[in-house]
């Protein structure tokens, strides 16, 4: 048992029982697809953002390292900044056409422009 576990115990507090085993609350980490078979948009957004442009992608099934991965490889090849949040890639500016191009070169085939 880890040192400080008890956050993870569901209600229980303590036990008299020696065989007693606390269980605790997995998550199922969510496994990535492959880039063929992930259905991604690529759209222009401007909301909540001052006015300024973003390039979004939504539409990313898996986990959150391989979508920062692709974020990081989505704004090294744009040259801008951005970030990972919610599922969505943000990549600064209006890159629309630029990250669409670089998606299916990277092999996700079912890459679609949104809006």
């Amino acid at each position: 048992m880890k040192k400080n576990d008890w956050k993870d115990r569901l209600n229980i507090v303590y036990s008299t029982n020696p065989d007693f085993q606390y269980e605790t609350e997995e998550t199922a980490s969510a496994s990535t697809l492959p880039p063929a078979q992930q259905n991604l948009r690529v759209q222009l957004d401007r909301k909540n953002r001052g006015g300024k442009v973003v390039t979004l992608v939504t539409g990313f099934v898996g986990t959150d390292d391989d979508a920062k991965d692709l974020g990081r490889m989505l704004k090294s090849k744009c040259g801008v900044g951005g970030s990972v949040k919610d599922g969505e890639i943000i990549v600064q500016g209006d890159f629309k056409q630029k990250v669409l191009d670089l998606l299916l070169q990277a092999g996700y085939s079912r890459t679609k422009p949104k809006g």
